[in-house]
Parts: structure tokens; C-alpha cells; sequence
């Protein structure tokens, strides 16, 4: 992250002796990404963070593609994916290539009896529906509806739902998730002209250190395989920690629209950038307002990018019928654009209520067969008059 943040108890200089009250000392970890260069925190631990006891036997989760060259416009029914009571057994990869995997999940249940690390990838979690508290080994956050969670990869976590009928989006993105360089300076500081700022993002709050020896079970995925490994200590043992890596928390709802005269691109949209993809936020705004505006996009080609975009709220007016929780994928080398009748129904129009999640690729996205199960087979007919 491009701010400083800081929890718990820490010792004036780093890398230093750190005394516990009671005798010893703690335990200094760097908590960095892309060697010594990346964004890193320091975190301070009552127990050495690498006391492994056991690991179990790895589970292979590399996606399959069941459809990989295509250029056939599809569209999937999102919450056709079935409510599974474990989280990680819930997540359902839909779409991905070698810089992203794009997952729905429907988990159930809090993560009680394990932890979750994802060492391949930051991970972006859109909440569609749900509330609970994301609990981390630096700080806990509160999440609810329309909330992105931001998570560095290496984070150790728990989601604590307080309810049972939950939707994720998830963006596993195997390069850094940062703002996007056309809203931010040289410093990373947030524009004057971006449509968010550094108010709006949530970092940890409450820090829970727990001294605690046993068995702790953190799966922890690295080259798209699941390994079990037994920790001798509990992994929220951090007394204080701080530095610019670590999760926080968006609501799309605080996402502050670009308007214009006549329709603008997508780029005004964006809310986060990694290698190869951008994330795009669209939410309730006023429409164009020269006299001769139409509000809906113009036809595009999609030459250089894949286009999906998650409907999460809202009457989209440039489709004729989506429902909450579908996803459209248009890929390159199409040409798309509104529905017919929707150019026509737009004019006049004073503004949207739509509240959509857009993840445009610069690498062709290929399905699963979990995808095709959810796919409506003649959409990409849905353009003939």
C-alpha cells in the first residue's frame, strides 16, 4: 500500500532488541513482496513465526481449461454456483489465464478449524453479499456489502462470516494489486482527480495476539497447489507491527464517479491495476448531459483485451436481461457493444442506478467446465435483430 500504518507495540528502531515484559525478546519478521524492493511491513511476534510441525500431502488446485481459443461472447449465471459450507472448498475458478484466476464462491461457515495464506497471489475479494469481519495476523477488518478486500499475498487470514447466505468475487492476481498510475503521483499519493482517496480505504484495526502452542493448520497455496502445514504456534501472535504491506478494505459505494458531456471510456472506472488487468467500479452516477449525448457505450472492439464484467446491482442499461450475479465475457477480437434497443432507450435519460465489477484482461481468459455448466449457450446470439 502507498501509506504508512502502524498497530500494537513496536520498538523505537528496527531491527533491534525488543523485550517482553516478563523476559526475552520478540521475534522481528519482514513481511515484504518482490524481494527487497516490493512494499514490506515489519511485524513482531511473540513465538518464532517458523516453527513447522508437519505438512501434509499437497492438493493440486490448477485450473482446467475446458475452453481455451475461443471468441464466443458468453454469459454465466454467477449464483448458479452452489452455497458450499467451507470457504477455500467453495471457491469456484470460472476464468484465468497466467496473470489472473477469477473465482465465484458461496461459502457457508466461518473458517474455524484452519487458516488461509495464498502465496501465488494478491487476492481482490468483492463482497456481492455477506458481512462478517476479515481476520488477519495484522488486524482484523469489518466487511459487508460491496466491499473490496484487498489481500497481499503471504497475508495469513480468516473470514468470519456472520451470515450464511454468502457471494464472493475473488481476483487472484499473480503480479502486486495497486491504484491505478493514472490517479496517483510519484510519491503513490492519490490524485486530486482520482475517484477515491486514501480516506476512503480501511486498514486493520483491532490487533488479536494470541500466545498460544499446540497444532494450527495454515493451508497455504503456492504454484496452484494446496499444502497443509502444522505450525507449533498460533499464527495471530503479533504484538505490533508496521509498514506500508498489508490488507484493507473498499467499498464500492465510496467509489466517486467521472462524468462528462458526451460518454466516456472505461478507464474513468478504474479501481485497481495489476500486470496485464485492470478492476473497474461502475456505481449510480448522472448521465451525459450534452444536449446530443447518448448515455449508452458506443460498439467497441476488444482487439488488445478480454472485457467480463460481474453484475451486481441495478438496471445495466446497456444489456437487454442480466441478473444479479451474472458475469458477460466478451473476448478480444469481437466487436460488442449495447443490445438493440438500449442506444435508443438511453437518450434522454438522466442517470443510471447500476452497481457492476469489471475486470478487463490484456491476455485472453479462458473458461472451466465450471464455467460452461453456468453458461447460457446463445447469448452471443442475443445481438441479432
Amino acid at each position: 500500500m502507498p501509506f504508512y500504518h502502524k498497530l500494537g507495540k513496536i520498538p523505537p528502531k528496527r531491527h533491534t532488541q525488543f523485550e517482553k515484559p516478563e523476559g526475552g525478546l520478540y521475534y522481528e519478521q519482514l513481511f515484504g513482496t518482490e524481494g527487497f524492493h516490493g512494499f514490506a511491513s515489519l511485524l513482531y511476534h511473540v513465538h518464532r513465526p517458523t516453527q513447522v510441525k508437519d505438512i501434509a500431502a499437497p492438493i493440486d488446485l490448477t485450473p482446467i481449461a475446458a475452453l481455451d481459443k475461443h471468441v464466443k461472447a458468453q454469459m454465466l449465471r454467477g449464483f448458479d454456483v452452489k452455497p458450499v459450507a467451507d470457504f477455500l472448498d467453495s471457491r469456484t475458478i470460472v476464468l484465468f489465464n497466467n496473470d489472473v484466476n477469477i473465482a465465484l464462491a458461496a461459502p457457508q461457515k466461518s473458517m474455524t478449524s484452519y487458516f488461509y495464506k495464498n502465496a501465488d497471489a494478491d487476492e481482490v475479494l468483492f463482497v456481492h453479499k455477506g458481512k462478517g469481519v476479515l481476520k488477519t495476523l495484522v488486524g482484523n477488518i469489518p466487511f459487508s456489502y460491496g466491499d473490496y478486500l484487498v489481500i497481499p499475498r503471504g497475508i495469513i487470514y480468516q473470514m468470519e462470516f456472520e451470515t450464511e447466505d454468502n457471494r464472493l468475487l475473488i481476483v487472484e492476481s499473480f503480479s502486486p494489486v495497486l491504484t491505478p498510475r493514472n490517479y496517483r503521483n510519484n510519491f503513490g499519493q492519490l490524485l486530486e482527480h482520482s475517484p477515491f482517496c486514501e480516506r476512503d480505504y480501511r486498514a486493520p484495526s483491532e490487533l488479536e495476539t494470541h500466545d498460544e502452542i499446540g497444532d494450527f493448520i495454515v493451508k497455504t497455496k503456492k504454484q496452484n497447489v494446496l499444502h497443509e502445514i502444522t505450525y507449533a504456534t498460533h499464527p495471530f501472535d503479533v504484538v505490533g507491527w508496521d509498514g506500508y504491506n498489508f490488507p484493507y478494505a473498499m467499498s464500492i459505494h465510496d467509489f466517486e464517479p467521472i462524468t462528462g458531456r458526451i460518454h466516456l471510456p472505461p478507464p474513468i472506472h478504474q479501481n485497481f491495476e495489476g500486470h496485464n488487468f485492470v478492476i473497474c467500479s461502475f456505481v449510480p452516477r448522472l448521465y451525459d448531459y450534452h444536449p446530443k449525448a447518448i448515455p449508452a457505450p458506443y460498439n467497441h472492439s476488444n482487439i488488445d483485451s478480454d472485457e467480463m464484467l460481474y453484475y451486481v446491482d441495478g438496471d445495466f442499461m446497456s444489456r437487454n436481461h442480466v441478473e444479479k450475479g451474472y458475469i458477460s465475457l466478451h473476448p478480444a477480437g469481437v466487436v460488442h457493444g449495447p443490445h438493440p434497443g438500449a442506444m435508443e432507450r438511453s437518450i434522454g435519460k438522466k442517470e443510471t442506478g447500476e452497481l457492476a465489477v469489471m475486470v478487463d484482461t490484456f491476455k485472453p481468459l479462458k473458461l472451466t467446465q465450471a464455467a460452461l455448466d453456468i453458461s447460457d449457450p446463445d447469448y452471443f446470439k442475443s445481438w441479432v435483430e
